[in-house]
């Protein structure tokens, strides 16, 4: 349905936790950006709609999506840079600059997120403890506010809201442009090495001493199904095969599934068969292997059932940085409540990251430890426990991926949510840009 030029239509968080019936604008002109004003709603910004939580909609907002601004505007080979539009997806990105032996290195795991929301959300890939995140990678942004106007940000210009933008879930204003920086990665491909580990603190030794190693991407698949199994399962090391240099392959820009319904297949049974299905298949197989570009920094392309397996109601996703310092001490703390809930967890899953944390940014030199849980009220319950660990460990959470977190957990887990908050309102006085999570973390 059209209103004033507008798309109405219900959409939803990746987690599927959020929806609301909302109004967008495709804007392809920058005249259409500055119009915006016109409509006297408050605004988001939203790329492909791929962030866990509701980074890019809110009931109340005007949903600006900038899937037409996605044109590579300069490209310097000698510098290393490109300037490309802020809707453009990593495959866009990368199937050009592959083609030139270059890319950026912090890559999220799905090939349609657009660079702006990567930004938005200070992405990370697979070699965050090489590279950290999206950050790195920036030189300089332009974007546009309805009441500040265009900006151009850098460590130079606008640094203070260069930085605000930054991780900044999309509340400075409209990313329009960025210039990136690129690194030289001439082999396409990758070999894959894996160690079997059989706990917890197996597996934080191996990701901590395999983390040190060059050009080499590390992260853990372990079991959570119950605290006998608790850890076990692989490390997974994907190393650059500089033995083999094959052809430029270029990423799919098509998404495969799309009409893959949601089938509520995911309980205690089928994840306990998948999961055991899955840790034979490795543990009965070679300790390495050769893997294509797209398979290694894309894991969930082609696995887009893995989601669907969730049901309409889909999953909950905790995304945790811990200090080696307290890793030990969480995982007592995680055991202590498993006995109490007995959580279904789909997926449980360790790397490193190296990174300064500010603002809202999820960044630190710390482990990494992921969990997926399917939406019930056991788990809700169960997680509302972990929240109490990170307030007492002086845990992060990522607030991009757990679509639950509540203002009192993230002001007590993020030391610098009240700097942030009074300088996003000092900037934008009259808050024009508003989401669920700026609204539910009363930003």
């Amino acid at each position: 349905m059209s209103i004033n030029g507008l798309e109405k239509t219900k959409t939803f968080s990746f987690d599927r936790s959020h929806s609301a019936k909302v109004l967008f604008k495709r804007p392809d002109k920058f005249r259409e950006i500055e119009d915006l004003s016109k409509h006297n709603r408050t605004l988001i910004n939203t790329g492909s709609n791929l962030s866990y939580s509701p980074l890019g909609f809110y009931k109340n907002s005007i949903s600006v999506k900038l899937k037409k601004f996605n044109r590579i505007i300069d490209f310097n080979l000698k510098k290393k840079e490109i300037t490309v539009e802020s809707g453009i997806t990593l495959s866009q990105l990368l199937n050009f600059t592959l083609l030139y032996d270059l890319w950026i290195p912090q890559i999220p795991g799905y090939p349609f997120i657009t660079i702006g929301g990567a930004i938005a959300s200070d992405a990370h890939g697979k070699s965050c403890a090489l590279h950290g995140t999206i950050k790195n990678s920036i030189k300089e942004m332009t974007i546009f506010h309805i009441k500040n106007g265009w900006l151009s940000l850098s460590e130079k210009e606008n640094k203070e809201i260069y930085n605000l933008t930054i991780g900044g879930i999309g509340l400075t204003g409209t990313i329009v442009n960025v210039t990136l920086k690129l690194e030289e990665f001439k082999n396409k491909n990758f070999i894959t090495y894996k160690t079997k580990v059989n706990s917890v603190n197996e597996c934080i030794s191996e990701i901590t001493k395999k983390s040190k190693e060059k050009d080499s991407f590390v992260y853990s698949w372990n079991m959570a199904e119950n605290l006998k199994s608790l850890g076990k399962g692989f490390v997974f090391q994907n190393k650059i095969n500089n033995g083999n240099v094959e052809n430029f392959k270029f990423i799919p820009e098509e998404k495969k599934n799309k009409f893959l319904p949601f089938l509520p297949i995911w309980n205690k049974l089928t994840l306990k068969t998948a999961n055991w299905i899955f840790y034979y298949l490795n543990n009965s197989s070679n300790h390495f292997r050769e893997d294509d570009f797209t398979s290694v920094i894309f894991p969930f392309y082609g696995k887009e059932a893995y989601f669907k397996f969730f049901g309409k109601k889909g999953f909950y996703e905790s995304q945790l940085l811990i200090s080696e310092n307290t890793i030990e001490d969480f995982f007592d703390e995680f055991k202590f409540i498993y006995k109490k809930f007995n959580p279904t967890i789909s997926l449980f899953s360790v790397k490193n990251m190296r990174g300064t944390q500010e603002f809202l940014r999820f960044e630190d030199n710390k482990i990494c430890v992921t969990f997926d849980f399917i939406n019930n009220k056991k788990n809700i319950l169960f997680m509302s426990e972990l929240d109490k660990i990170c307030v007492k460990l002086k845990i992060i959470p990522s607030i991009i991926k757990d679509s639950r977190l509540s203002k009192k957990i993230v002001e007590q887990c993020y030391p610098e949510y009240s700097r942030f908050r009074d300088l996003i309102n000092n900037y934008d006085k009259k808050r024009i840009y508003k989401s669920e999570i700026s609204q539910r973390l009363e930003i």
